[in-house]
């Protein structure tokens, strides 16, 4: 019987979230804790990586959080981003959030309408005289960089913020006592099991989103028993509540 779901990511600032719905139709209590969080990097260690943020004229942001910490970053550095710096966002969610920082205005902030950076590379060869900086977590493959060396565009991909593991505190590992755990990341599982060293899933459900959390799971010798996104369910969500209907 699943009555408790640990969901690995913030709590839906929207009341309208599908997982309320679930809870509602199935009876169950979802409890939202994160067990990864982003840290930005030191200025320290930015300088080891060579790269001049001034020599630049466009930024590629694909989260909030990258905005966040080039912003921060570029204060530490004391540099004085230019007006006429461009900011490429792969949503216009993202790019509204730049306002947090600098004045927005539309001929220099361009946004995607998908989330994905290969829907926002054909509005950045239409800019393709820009030098492009593009900020990562230390958790990235190359995908972006291939996307944009194919269509021959100047840029610079550049660590600015760490994942961490979120660590639990004393009484939360005592009251660890959920029948199903949900993953979004790798990190997260790794996570897992450094706050936990001795776990045993025993009867614990883990759900994951994504092929490599997937593989994360089982590299680590744990079971596997629900993974999204498929044909069928494209989402957390709807995965999850097509098993609770199977197993309740």
């Amino acid at each position: 019987m699943i009555k408790k779901i640990l969901v690995s990511q913030p709590q839906p600032t929207s009341s309208k979230s599908p997982y309320f719905d679930i809870a509602e139709e199935f009876g169950v209590e979802l409890v939202f804790r994160p067990f990864i969080k982003v840290e930005g990097i030191t200025a320290k260690d930015f300088r080891q990586q060579k790269v001049s943020i001034l020599s630049h004229t466009a930024v590629v942001f694909t989260s909030r959080h990258a905005i966040d910490h080039f912003f921060t970053l570029a204060k530490e550095l004391r540099l004085t981003i230019p007006e006429d710096m461009k900011y490429f966002c792969v949503t216009e969610t993202i790019a509204l959030y730049i306002q947090k920082y600098v004045q927005y205005r539309k001929r220099k902030v361009f946004f995607g309408t998908t989330g994905k950076i290969v829907d926002l590379v054909p509005l950045m060869v239409k800019h393709k005289t820009e030098k492009f900086l593009v900020p990562m977590s230390d958790v990235h493959n190359n995908d972006v960089k291939e996307l944009l060396d194919a269509k021959k565009l100047q840029h610079t991909e550049c660590v600015m913020y760490r994942t961490v593991s979120n660590d639990f505190t004393e009484e939360e590992v005592a009251t660890f006592d959920y029948d199903m755990l949900l993953f979004f990341s790798p990190t997260g599982i790794k996570s897992l099991t450094k706050n936990f060293p001795d776990f045993k899933q025993g009867d614990i459900r883990i759900a994951t989103f994504g092929p490599a959390t997937a593989k994360e799971v089982t590299d680590q010798g744990l079971r596997l028993d629900l993974n999204a996104p498929t044909a069928e369910y494209p989402s957390m969500t709807s995965a999850l509540r097509a098993y609770l209907k199977k197993n309740r």
